[in-house]
């Protein structure tokens, strides 16, 4: 049975019987005016993070959901896009989109703002996506390409790159690894399908997303997530697993790399009333300006040094010089 295969089963059988808490530490649910969120969609909220950035869903974006779990975002979504099929959710295993299918029923009936035809759910996967090129605006999914080795990695974010639109957004929420999973807990197919040994570290699952074309990657979050402690693992040492949630946007990637922002500040010190790099950065004197980690290392890099760079804050929604 391949990793795929053993995923499909795990999912199945927990989508016949959630279990709470299933994968990942569950946070509460984000809290709209008029939206409830009926209780087998909580039960079932098997993401580590959010993929739902209530300040960038004006213009009712059409949303592809790669996975649609119990349909706790996709409602979510579907409360600023109200229009029928606004959302469309894609998920291969029968018994979710089962499930996906009476939890969106339950919440017609809880949320009065809330038509079924708003979702729309089809059987499909992470590779094969089921939608024309360019034709949707954002593309969501949580706590699943996680699970994926490698490679099927950069298909599905090839994938997805292929569906959006110029300049739509991947938004994602993944497990990081603070440092590489020992092989024997990757070839672990039942702890991979857990969102347990599958992840990637920082550096790496970027990169993967640069490489499948995204010039522009903002953190939202990153926070810690789960411990596989050295004695139930097997491992050395304790390794930290982090959650991860990121806005990847369908740009071109600039000639001097892609612009990833982690939350970085730069701050002119000078005796001038602000600093111009003549590269696009106008820096005023003691005010702070959000700059992509590439450019924050080019400032850094200037002669004589009248600019402080501020550490990574691991969140970033906007507002940058960049």
């Amino acid at each position: 049975m391949t990793y795929l295969e053993t995923a499909a089963q795990f999912y199945s059988e927990v989508a016949q019987t959630p279990q709470v808490g299933l994968c990942c530490v569950q946070s509460t649910s984000l809290q709209l005016p008029g939206l409830n969120i009926p209780l087998p969609m909580q039960e079932m909220n098997y993401g580590c993070g959010t993929t739902v950035h209530h300040t960038e869903l004006s213009h009712q974006p059409t949303v592809l959901y790669v996975g649609v779990g119990g349909g706790l975002e996709a409602l979510q979504f579907a409360y600023f896009s109200r229009r029928s099929g606004a959302v469309i959710a894609i998920e291969p295993v029968a018994a979710m989109r089962e499930a996906a299918t009476r939890n969106l029923k339950i919440a017609a009936t809880e949320n009065d703002w809330f038509d079924t035809s708003f979702v729309e759910i089809r059987a499909g996967d992470a590779f094969n996506l089921p939608v024309a090129d360019a034709s949707v605006d954002i593309v969501a999914q949580n706590c699943l390409f996680n699970i994926f080795e490698p490679e099927d990695l950069t298909r599905a974010l090839k994938e997805a790159y292929r569906v959006l639109k110029p300049g739509g957004r991947l938004q994602m929420s993944d497990p990081i690894a603070t440092c590489p999973i020992p092989a024997h807990l990757q070839q672990d197919e039942r702890l991979r399908a857990m969102c347990l040994s599958g992840a990637l570290t920082y550096e790496e699952y970027t990169q993967r997303i640069i490489n499948a074309g995204f010039g522009q990657i903002e953190i939202r979050a990153r926070r810690p997530y789960r411990l596989l402690d050295s004695q139930t693992y097997h491992l050395e040492d304790n390794l930290l697993l982090e959650s991860l949630d990121s806005v990847c946007f369908k740009v071109d990637i600039p000639e001097d790399g892609a612009c990833i922002f982690t939350g970085k500040t730069a701050i002119y010190t000078g005796a001038e009333s602000f600093f111009d790099d003549f590269a696009g950065h106008l820096l005023q004197r003691g005010i702070p300006a959000a700059v992509c980690d590439k450019t924050a290392a080019k400032l850094a890099a200037l002669q004589p040094t009248d600019i402080m760079i501020t550490h990574s804050t691991w969140h970033y929604n906007g507002g940058g010089c960049c």
